[in-house]
């Protein structure tokens, strides 16, 4: 019987107190922020912000619960932003919207540096069940960044990989872990490029015993891109059926899935709450367009990160999708 879970692919927006105490404090540390050094007053409060997020996803009943990404202000760059063999730069648009990043410029070798798994060793004293980790895919990792140290497009990106592997392999015992790819389909890769780029999701995938999800959005990969990300040994595939519908659900008829699948039915970017009813529906239209598949589990969450909205609202979109898969699973029972 399938599992309904609800989950979401990271990148909270942090709460309104949080935003304004790190405003004030981040103006009268901006050394520090530069120099890679928070401070202990900025740290609290990435601290404090973290346990509320985890606690209203706790109340909401999701599935899988994240520690929220809340000191990720580079995005999904952040990884390699705070990284000592990395130099930060000028501000980058970050894909085609409003949110920017400080290009991440590689100096040296990537080694791993625990950052990430700092982060969820903290979630981990809160969550007793259900925890999952959040990393960018190596293929947007690299397209994200600039390498002044490899000088080869292949070697950087297996680089990028194993540092990413590193980074795994240091984290506390997670449940699931999701590998975001935006760049999949923003920048896709290129005939070669995409092969290489499922041998490098397929190595950091293969750093855990957690589920591994692939979440690319924004959008459909194309045919050979998908078609290669199914030789990566990831237990699912992400769907953004927000942003396109019948590209995804060809790619998913054509070439198949994996017995597990993430679905994509909410909008992380537009502040209109979905009814959990219609998140529900468009679970049943999915799964209904791909009679063959037998999912062992589906993956309910939104689109994109939910970076974009304001704090209610992204409380609401958690509510309504930890809803919807009560009610898959009560449809199905």
């Amino acid at each position: 019987m399938t599992e309904y879970v609800s989950t979401t692919p990271g990148c909270f927006p942090l709460p309104d107190w949080a935003k304004d105490d790190l405003s004030d404090l981040k103006g009268h540390q901006k050394h520090d922020l530069i120099s890679g050094d928070e401070g202990e007053e900025i740290t609290g409060v990435y601290d404090e912000a973290r346990a509320e997020v985890i606690d209203s996803q706790l109340e909401a009943g999701l599935d899988r619960v994240v520690e929220g990404q809340l000191r990720w202000d580079d995005m999904i760059a952040h990884p390699l932003a705070v990284h000592d063999a990395v130099e930060t730069r000028g501000i980058v648009r970050y894909y085609d919207n409003n949110n920017f990043y400080r290009e991440p410029v590689v100096q040296g070798d990537l080694e791993a540096s625990g950052d990430v798994a700092g982060e969820l060793e903290s979630a981990a004293e809160q969550v007793e069940a259900g925890l999952q980790a959040v990393l960018p895919g190596p293929y947007s990792l690299a397209d994200l960044a600039t390498d002044e140290h490899y000088g080869d497009e292949a070697e950087f990106l297996a680089a990028i990989a194993d540092f990413l592997a590193g980074e795994v392999e240091a984290f506390p015992g997670v449940e699931t872990l999701f590998l975001l790819e935006p760049s999949l389909v923003e920048s896709s890769p290129e005939d070669g490029l995409d092969e290489r780029a499922s041998e490098a999701i397929d190595a950091v995938a293969s750093a855990t015993d957690a589920d591994v999800v692939v979440q690319p959005y924004w959008g459909a990969l194309e045919e050979k891109v998908y078609a290669h990300l199914l030789d990566a040994d990831v237990d699912a595939v992400g769907f953004d059926f927000v942003a396109e519908q019948d590209q995804n659900l060809y790619n998913a008829q054509e070439y198949g899935a994996p017995d597990q699948i993430s679905l994509g039915l909410a909008d992380g970017q537009n502040t209109l709450v979905e009814d959990p009813e219609a998140i529900r529906d468009r679970v049943d239209w999915v799964t209904e367009k791909l009679p063959a598949a037998e999912f062992e589990t589906v993956y309910l969450t939104t689109n994109t990160e939910t970076f974009y909205l304001p704090y209610a609202k992204h409380e609401e979109k958690l509510a309504a999708l930890a809803e919807a898969a009560e009610l898959a699973e009560v449809k199905v029972a």
